[in-house]
């Protein structure tokens, strides 16, 4: 090289330089030490500290988040993936812009059933009256998905979708299925499923306080129902209550205006907030024998309906589950602390992975318990053991993901002190860690422990 280009090269690297960053980098190193250090390196290790420097300036590709770590999904056939696809866009267009905000409000958005009902995914696995009968596996993934994103959503759509739904599919006659599903299907009509009482929970199956009196062809039902979901807006509620002449538990259709029932909204919860949940009082509220569950003799029938509906809370409790770790993990590779961000820091990769590590595990326990549904082999035990140990761990999971986030985490904006508060009313509801696990306990040793 000349010495005319030297100079020149020379006059092009000092233009470059900023005076101003190097008077700040002299206050902390060293520079002729520096200078020193660099002109004494070997060429390959100054190429190596190069493209180290380089590739400092890259910005970093995370991977794509997905909770679905097993690739579970392949168990769905090509046309059941684009029916989990389809509702996990309308959960992401439809519902999450507007979650939290009915969630504070304590409110349900009505404006969206017409746009749910377009999904054509209510009682999805029944057969004829314009279900759709597909496979309990994709009901599972459904209910997943839409309690990925909103728990109360997934709880609406299971009261109307299994509960109401399922009680009139089990345990009415062919006429009543017939007058009632193709609506309920097509979501013009919204039911509600009235068990729980406010002083029977888990001893339902033990004596109903709610009774029934045949009077006729007329039934005359008083009592209390609390905590039923959609019951304040329901075109029609399914009562259980026992008949004082032999003490056996029948199901009556109650429809909207009926003379002695009324609907009172339970206010101040903590969770599932969307959920309109009331306590229903009855008083010689007369039902037609028309309007009784033709098939519905004992508490056996509506065991029937429980036992399908118990595991579609285990499917919500994963979805609950995999929402709060979605979220977490998004946060983490966002928030940054110290100059990196937080998803970089063992501690919190460690939380990241035991999270994970119980939802593959929740996922793959509620996707054999499907598979046992599909196969007419599912028992009450196996439901059981899946609400059980799904929602015991979404509370975990829930709790991890909430600390992740650190104060944040309590802001409502964040959406996961909604998934925490929701998972406490999944670990309650469809029977209690307590009576589930006496009901796996009594099939695995032959013995009741049941009061």
């Amino acid at each position: 090289m000349s010495i005319i280009k030297k100079i020149k090269s020379t006059i092009g690297l000092l233009q470059q330089l900023d005076l101003d960053k190097i008077g700040k980098l002299s206050e902390k190193v060293d520079l002729n030490k520096m200078v020193g250090l660099v002109s004494s390196m070997k060429g390959e290790d100054l190429q190596k500290l190069m493209k180290f420097m380089e590739g400092g300036k890259k910005k970093h590709e995370f991977p794509e988040i997905d909770g679905d770590f097993y690739d579970l999904h392949q168990w769905l056939s090509p046309e059941e993936r684009a029916i989990q696809l389809k509702v996990r866009e309308f959960m992401q267009v439809h519902i999450k812009p507007i979650a939290n905000e009915y969630w504070l409000k304590d409110e349900f958005p009505h404006h969206i059933i017409p746009e749910m009902a377009k999904l054509n995914i209510c009682g999805l696995t029944y057969h004829g009256y314009g279900c759709p009968g597909m496979s309990s596996l994709l009901e599972g993934f459904l209910a997943m998905e839409m309690a990925r994103v909103d728990c109360s959503t997934s709880t609406f759509f299971g009261v109307q979708s299994g509960l109401a739904m399922g009680s009139i599919y089990y345990c009415g006659s062919e006429e009543q299925k017939q007058q009632w599903l193709p609506r309920m299907q097509k979501m013009e009509l919204i039911g509600a499923f009235g068990l729980t009482e406010p002083e029977v929970g888990s001893a339902a199956a033990g004596g109903l306080t709610c009774t029934c009196e045949r009077v006729g062809d007329t039934w005359v039902l008083n009592g209390q129902k609390k905590w039923i979901g959609n019951a304040t807006f329901a075109d029609l509620v399914v009562i259980w209550a026992r008949d004082i002449a032999d003490n056996s538990v029948k199901g009556f259709i109650v429809e909207k205006g009926t003379k002695g029932f009324q609907a009172d909204k339970i206010k101040g919860k903590m969770a599932l907030r969307i959920v309109q949940n009331a306590l229903i009082t009855l008083t010689n509220c007369e039902v037609h024998e028309s309007n009784r569950l033709q098939q519905a003799n004992s508490f056996k029938d509506t065991a029937q309906v429980l036992r399908m509906t118990r595991a579609g809370v285990a499917w919500q409790a994963v979805g609950c589950a995999r929402g709060a770790y979605e979220s977490a993990l998004r946060y983490t590779n966002e928030r940054k602390q110290f100059g990196r961000t937080i998803s970089s820091f063992q501690m919190v990769q460690d939380l990241l992975v035991e999270m994970l590590s119980n939802l593959t595990a929740m996922q793959t326990m509620v996707c054999r318990l499907s598979q046992l549904q599909d196969a007419g082999k599912l028992t009450d035990e196996q439901a059981s053991l899946a609400k059980v140990f799904c929602s015991l761990h979404t509370r975990d999971i829930v709790s991890h993901a909430r600390e992740l986030f650190g104060g944040n985490g309590i802001l409502i904006e964040y959406d996961i002190a909604r998934f925490v508060a929701d998972a406490e009313a999944i670990y309650s509801y469809e029977g209690t860690k307590e009576i589930n696990t006496l009901i796996v306990g009594r099939a695995i040793t032959g013995q009741s422990a049941f009061v």
